[in-house]
């Protein structure tokens, strides 16, 4: 009886041990397999990461050199250099808004720092000189005008005149520097007192665009006023004080 106990005792220990050491190696298998998985997803993980910030910086390469191609010939339109097909029509709504006439600011002398900064960076002319040229160019005695719809209206000498205007046509002008300007015209619907027959918008751009400032020509010769190229009277934003006019135009 004894013997068979120990027996039984003995197979018991031995099934028991064999059991333990099969569930450790299943226990460390599946670890194993996890950690493979885990791996495997942080290197797939990995991967899309730089995919991803590959295809980032390529992009942003692109935007960059497409924004900075775009300013370049920006720049060469508003020097006046570009091709005829680049030409487009524009509406009146371009230039819809409150504008003020630049001329009291050059008169008070808030422009002053303008035209020293223009003698000093482009040393064609000197302050003063450059002052007289922009006096013949910005003189008139329209200081306010009011664009809304195809409604314009001229301020001049503390009385109001309003008319309908409607697209002309443009004009491209060649200047004796070798640059170009386009001028964008518009013609009065009906004749009334105190309102010219044409007014041509000149602001340095060449397609539709909404205008943050602009030279304007009025007259009821449409030829004669193309011709105009001393006396140029140039509105700002009503809005805008003559400090940040003046900033304005030294950015430029």
């Amino acid at each position: 009886m004894k013997v068979l106990f120990l027996k039984g005792l003995s197979i018991l220990v031995i099934s028991s041990l064999l059991v333990a050491c099969q569930t450790t190696d299943s226990s460390e298998g599946e670890s194993a397999d996890e950690k493979t998985t885990s791996s495997s997803v942080a290197e797939d993980s990995s991967e899309k990461k730089e995919q991803t910030s590959g295809s980032h910086t390529h992009e942003s390469e692109h935007e960059h050199d497409h924004r900075h191609s775009h300013d370049e010939v920006s720049e060469q339109i508003y020097k006046g250099y570009f091709e005829d097909s680049q030409v487009k029509d524009r509406s009146l709504s371009d230039w819809e808004g409150d504008w003020q006439s630049v001329y009291p600011y050059l008169q008070d002398g808030t422009l002053n720092e303008v035209f020293a900064y223009k003698a000093e960076h482009e040393g064609d002319m000197t302050a003063e000189e450059y002052k007289e040229y922009y006096n013949d160019g910005y003189q008139t005695d329209v200081d306010r005008i009011l664009i809304q719809d195809d409604t314009v209206t001229f301020f001049k000498n503390g009385k109001e005149y309003s008319g309908n205007y409607f697209y002309d046509g443009y004009e491209i002008l060649t200047y004796n520097a070798g640059n170009r300007g386009v001028r964008y015209i518009f013609k009065l619907e009906e004749e009334s007192e105190g309102l010219p027959g044409y007014i041509q918008f000149s602001d340095h751009s060449i397609y539709p665009n909404e205008a943050s400032h602009y030279h304007l020509y009025w007259g009821d010769n449409r030829a004669a006023l193309l011709a105009e190229v001393i006396n140029w009277p140039t509105y700002y934003p009503s809005k805008m004080d003559g400090h940040d006019i003046a900033h304005e135009m030294m950015s430029h």
